[in-house]
């Protein structure tokens, strides 16, 4: 396959994944998927090996690339079929995401062959936690909501919407009206994915199944290519750095996550022996999501050109003790993990990087996704979720973007108009927290408040981090000012549940990024 030939058919295949996205968001019912864009879409080989996806969330898209081989010899598969999971310990993340599978089969003569499988992963308000937004203050796994192994919800190219329906209606947390509406959003992840075979069904028709899974083996040969180009031009050694967790909302505070990067001959180790074990509440996480915040990392330093597939991150080896905060065994809580602990990974791997590679690498963005779950149970029942932006590390390239969405997080905050048109919310101020990044040569970018007036009693769960440490700077740059949380001007912990009155204000102030470089002002 010549050079044009393999940048045509790298565009093919990605391109199948943004028609998937589109589909996905215009056909959702709820404003996770078709407002945030909190979804991803992705294609893997026979083997369950990444090929294609598209620009959309870090973790959901690393944590899939790291755990499908598993999934996929885990289940008996057959045309038109589509498998649904949201196990953390069987390739998940957390509950609310929830992934669809299909796989695709293709005529060789009079069988069928297993060619692909086109998945899509999105964020689910209401999963059947007690608490709304299905993102609650959790020291188990069980408590976050319903747990669903692979489970064929798709047979013969009939939808079990039965099916559904009964998985459910086991949680009294989930009203009829909810059902129906998380259906729509079922609904919409399974157009997804017939879209995404029939598109991968017609390129591979027209080139023929050898040349496809030539262009397969090219494409990951080129990304191995580029991934040891890149990791050659670390300096072999061996770089440390150490950062905290705030707490775990149980009285575990300042929980470290060590990393040990090991560079090779154009590979590298990255050894996490030193992180806390896993902690009562729910900021744990399984090894994927871990696994997905050190492939995000690498891939920044990498071309803009290098596919994302397997071959792309085939020279990078975890080392994860089992039980400690970033390999977590069954059955603890891992809510948050996948939104925070995953934020911090990366700072700890930048950490890393940083001492060997100052020019490039940022100082810390904001470190959190500040999580807000809310809503009602009762006559009029309603959840919501979101996370919230903040500033980014100044580098050597720039300073700092203010109020973004960083990391391992690539969605969108919800329009005020769409809040307040589904919800009895209002937004009494959404702006930049002007001075929130850290001063420096190059200043870090500045944090954002957003103020949520309760127009009817709600619960409310906060789930936010760097509230007690600062993102930190770097070449002598200060740290970004921590988030704040208020309810009616009292400060909040980080994590935190409390129902909030009519007329009540929920202030989140996200903290900024740090800065780079000696400041100049006096």
């Amino acid at each position: 396959m010549t050079p044009i030939q393999l940048n045509i058919f790298a565009s093919r295949v990605e391109s199948i994944c943004d028609e998937m996205g589109e589909i996905l968001k215009r056909t959702a019912l709820s404003s996770n998927i078709k407002d945030r864009l909190d979804y991803s879409c992705a294609l893997f080989d026979a083997k369950g090996r990444l090929f294609a996806q598209a620009a959309h969330i870090p973790v959901h898209l690393g944590s899939m690339a790291f755990a499908m081989e598993k999934i996929v010899s885990s289940v008996e598969w057959a045309p038109g079929d589509m498998v649904m999971l949201n196990d953390p310990f069987l390739g998940g993340t957390h509950l609310p995401d929830i992934t669809f599978i299909a796989p695709l089969f293709i005529a060789h003569g009079p069988k069928q062959q297993l060619k692909a499988f086109v998945v899509n992963r999105a964020h689910h308000a209401n999963i059947g936690a007690s608490s709304p937004g299905s993102m609650p203050l959790s020291t188990t796994l069980e408590a976050e909501g319903i747990i669903i192994p692979p489970t064929h919800i798709v047979k013969n190219s009939r939808l079990n919407e039965a099916r559904l329906l009964e998985m459910f209606c086991e949680k009294d947390s989930i009203e009829a009206g909810a059902r129906l509406h998380i259906l729509g959003d079922f609904t919409a992840q399974v157009s997804a994915n017939r879209a995404g075979c029939s598109g991968l069904a017609t390129l591979i028709d027209n080139m023929g199944a050898e040349d496809f899974e030539s262009g397969v083996r090219a494409l990951n040969d080129y990304g191995r290519r580029l991934a040891e180009h890149t990791l050659s031009a670390i300096p072999d050694g061996t770089y440390r750095f150490t950062d905290y967790m705030d707490d775990d909302g149980y009285g575990h505070t300042d929980i470290p996550i060590q990393c040990e990067l090991r560079v090779r001959a154009s590979s590298v180790i990255l050894d996490f022996n030193g992180t806390a074990e896993q902690v009562a509440g729910n900021i744990n996480c399984p090894m994927s999501v871990a696994a997905a915040a050190v492939y995000y990392v690498f891939r920044c330093l990498m071309p803009p050109q290098t596919p994302a597939c397997y071959g792309t991150f085939s020279a990078i080896t975890l080392e994860v003790p089992e039980g400690c905060l970033l390999n977590a065994d069954r059955p603890a809580a891992v809510a948050s993990g996948n939104v925070e602990t995953s934020t911090r990974v990366v700072d700890v791997v930048l950490g890393a990087l940083a001492q060997v590679l100052p020019e490039r690498i940022p100082a810390a963005s904001q470190g959190s996704m500040n999580n807000i779950a809310m809503g009602a149970r009762g006559p009029q029942p309603w959840d919501y979720y979101e996370t919230l932006a903040g500033g980014t590390g100044a580098s050597a390239s720039g300073s700092g973007l203010s109020a973004l969405h960083s990391h391992m997080t690539n969605t969108l905050n919800t329009p005020v108009e769409s809040l307040e048109m589904h919800y009895p919310l209002m937004i009494d101020r959404y702006a930049i927290r002007a001075g929130s990044g850290g001063k420096g040569e190059l200043r870090g970018g500045d944090g954002l408040i957003r103020s949520y007036r309760f127009l009817r009693d709600t619960d409310v769960t906060l789930l936010t981090e760097r509230r007690r440490r600062s993102p930190w700077g770097l070449k002598g740059g200060q740290s970004g000012a921590a988030g704040l949380n208020t309810l009616n001007g009292q400060a909040l912990a980080g994590k935190c549940q409390f129902s909030a009155k009519t007329g009540d204000v929920l202030s989140i102030q996200t903290p900024g990024g740090g800065g780079w470089g000696e400041s100049t002002e006096s």
